[in-house]
């Protein structure tokens, strides 16, 4: 990220601040990798360290399912049955080491309890509702289209003013940054990157409470929840700089790179994380060639699994795509458009589809959650009804 400031912050770090009663101000330096990278400091009315009382943990590992089948999946999102509290709406259904892909229907806002994510960055993605993102370092305002970035240990809520609310959340086992071929050597976004700094939202309104009582922090580490309680109110913060905060950036902001013929999926990047990328696919005139075929061609996933998330819009490479629809390409086993969708796509202009895609390195797994929603019959979607009538006189004839 780029350095940003908010509030009062005294002219050099590690030195005396002081309130107006002559009381210091309590420094913390926040850094999710060690002393020798990205870095912010915060200035707290009161200790941050403060505890009142601490309770039992509890799981909230996925529950993976191990099935040994190599096929193409299709899970309907909006499925999954909705919560009001956030935390217990937040339903994992794929995942690997490196992150989790999860679903959540909440129906209130997170109000009367804190957030931390101590063992993954986050990256949720606002596919319906409005509200407010409130963290330690000020608010940002969300909507329809927006990712939200929320380093690791940022303490955070989220307030809704809508009742029906569908996030995207991708849990990243590190950092989540921008693609290193969009930067220069100083940081800054390059001129052939599809989005600039002025597209993406930092933190404003820094609200600062210098409050005592009980507050409820519920802390993630290690798959468990950790219920604390703070004699401090965790947004006491009156003023911080550096490199790390969380940050909104609008799927609607992503300019499409496009070309003459079909461009490859990296075009479409928008985050880096560890071991997989996210992209986003959104409209776009289609390729100018005078003999070009806009849908994508078939290709191998010989290294990557691939979840493509639909959000909104027409998709010419698919059929039957409802909205919250997730579909899964493992690794091993090459897929391409569904059949007549390529014909069909010869001629287009353009597209109006609006997706969210995530790459992983590694194979995903199932969870328990992701059963519950799945098309069984995904799979058999490239065959045309002459094929499936063959299938079926061979499964006759074998049986």
């Amino acid at each position: 990220m780029h350095y940003f400031h908010l509030g009062d912050i005294p002219p050099k770090r590690h030195t005396q601040f002081r309130k107006s009663n002559g009381t210091l101000y309590h420094e913390q330096l926040f850094s999710t990798e060690g002393f020798s990278d990205l870095y912010s400091i915060l200035y707290h009315c009161n200790a941050p360290t403060q505890i009142v009382q601490v309770e039992e943990p509890y799981s909230v590992k996925a529950k993976t399912i191990h099935d040994k089948q190599l096929k193409h999946r299709c899970l309907k999102g909006f499925q999954i049955d909705p919560e009001p509290d956030y935390l217990k709406s937040r339903k994992p259904i794929l995942v690997n080491n490196d992150c989790q892909i999860i679903l959540s229907a909440a129906q209130e806002s997170s109000s009367s309890y804190f957030f931390k994510n101590a063992d993954a960055d986050e990256v949720i993605f606002v596919h319906e509702g409005t509200g407010t993102l409130k963290t330690m370092y000020g608010n940002i305002q969300f909507a329809y289209g927006d990712y939200l970035v929320i380093p690791r240990g940022t303490i955070y809520q989220i307030h809704f003013d809508t009742p029906q609310n569908r996030l995207l959340i991708i849990e990243s086992a590190g950092p989540i940054s921008f693609p290193h071929r969009y930067r220069n050597s100083f940081g800054q976004l390059m001129e052939h990157a599809p989005f600039c700094e002025r597209d993406i939202r930092k933190p404003s309104l820094l609200e600062t409470y210098d409050e005592k009582g009980d507050f409820l922090l519920y802390i993630k580490k290690q798959d468990n929840i950790y219920p604390y309680h703070y004699l401090n109110h965790p947004f006491d913060v009156v003023g911080w700089d550096g490199f790390v905060y969380p940050f909104a950036f609008s799927i609607h902001d992503f300019e499409p790179i496009t070309g003459r013929v079909h461009q490859p999926p990296p075009v479409h990047q928008t985050f880096d994380g560890r071991n997989f990328v996210i992209c986003s696919f959104v409209p776009r005139l289609f390729d100018y060639h005078p003999l070009a075929i806009p849908a994508p061609y078939n290709h191998s996933n010989i290294d990557s699994d691939e979840v493509l998330y639909y959000v909104d819009g027409d998709f010419m490479s698919r059929k039957h795509v409802e909205r919250g629809m997730l579909t899964l390409h493992p690794g091993g086993i090459p897929h391409g458009p569904h059949p007549g969708t390529v014909e069909k796509s010869i001629g287009a202009k353009e597209t109006r589809e609006l997706a969210v895609m995530i790459d992983t390195f590694k194979p995903l797994l199932m969870t328990e959650h992701a059963v519950k929603i799945e098309d069984g019959a995904y799979y058999k979607s490239w065959l045309d009804a002459g094929s499936s009538n063959a299938g079926m006189q061979l499964n006759d004839i074998t049986s």
